[in-house]
């Protein structure tokens, strides 16, 4: 029901059912949301994930912004500072997350330790002119529904998800091409491995190495779902099955090794720069298309975006001043 209440609330507004009366609200009254005046309220971004912050308790009004922003084109007054100190602060906690995931990694396989910058790697002429078109689409959407006009706001929300659908499968064409490369830097087994030699270290217990796999399966989808604290936790967990005693079998001289034999699939975690999910260098391009199509990493390029278009007008303002 919450979901569905959601959902409406996007396409028909918050005040969808008239109950609430605006006719003597003023923009700066203390139950408005600031944050949603000056473009963006993170409690709209994660809904349905992990970072659902919830409903925001304050009124959205797309009239009361246009008010707010006919005011501040005339000096009377200006929000954005206090828009730029929330989604900072959401940044900072998600950058540390990636700092996290990335030391984790490291501790494992220091070359496995990356960050692929999915914000280089991604952004062509082509995505850039997709995300123009979502952010010209999305306006659109807002003056529909200033005027009233719900078919045509849906119609324009329609368009929108086409778009980031297009923009997402291209994208994972982007990154997995990338990826290939990624692959291509990694070790690779020895063409002709010499026959019957085991590894230089006593064989795991099959059941206890069928339960790490789990473990790190379970690992990489959490990350790909932006739960990081609790694939770093399936890691651990695999870490600490790895310290188990392992049984006694006959070991072989160490010096017939090189480390291009030793178990190069552990070097297939990355970790993206903008929301913090793992993503895996052997993922398909169907799986990285949901990624980039996932509310959360919406979310945290929404936020990015923002900020960025924040500091650059901040800087204008500053040189004219």
């Amino acid at each position: 029901m919450d979901a569905m209440r959601k959902q409406l609330d996007v396409l028909m507004g918050a005040n969808r059912n008239g109950d609430v009366r605006e006719v003597n609200r003023k923009y700066y009254d203390r139950d408005v949301c600031r944050l949603f005046l000056s473009g963006l309220c993170p409690h709209e971004l994660f809904q349905l994930t992990k970072m659902d912050m919830g409903p925001c308790p304050k009124v959205h009004s797309l009239q009361l912004r246009k008010e707010y922003e006919e005011a501040k084109s005339k000096g009377v007054d200006n929000y954005d500072r206090e828009l730029e100190d929330a989604i900072d602060r959401l940044i900072v906690e998600c950058d540390r997350k990636i700092g996290r995931a990335l030391r984790r990694l490291e501790d494992e396989d220091a070359k496995a330790a990356i960050a692929i910058s999915v914000s280089e790697v991604t952004q062509t002429p082509e995505i850039l002119e997709l995300s123009k078109q979502i952010k010209e689409k999305l306006k659109e959407a807002d003056q529909h529904d200033l005027e009233g006009k719900t078919d045509l706001k849906i119609r324009a929300l329609e368009e929108v998800e086409e778009l980031r659908t297009t923009r997402a499968d291209k994208q994972s064409i982007l990154l997995l091409d990338a990826f290939n490369k990624d692959r291509a830097s990694l070790p690779q087994p020895l063409p002709n491995p010499p026959p019957l030699a085991p590894l230089p270290v006593a064989a795991p217990d099959p059941h206890i190495q069928e339960m790490i796999n789990e473990k790190l399966k379970k690992a990489e989808d959490l990350g790909e779902k932006g739960m990081v604290d609790e694939a770093q936790k399936a890691l651990e967990e695999a870490e600490a099955l790895k310290k188990l005693p392992a049984r006694q079998e006959p070991v072989l001289d160490s010096s017939k090794y090189t480390a291009a034999d030793v178990r190069i699939t552990d070097q297939k975690l990355r970790v993206c720069d903008i929301c913090g999910a793992f993503l895996s260098v052997y993922d398909s391009d169907r799986r990285l298309a949901d990624h980039f199509g996932g509310k959360l990493h919406l979310g945290y390029m929404q936020i990015r975006d923002k900020l960025a278009e924040l500091q650059v007008r901040q800087f204008i303002f500053s040189l004219v001043s």
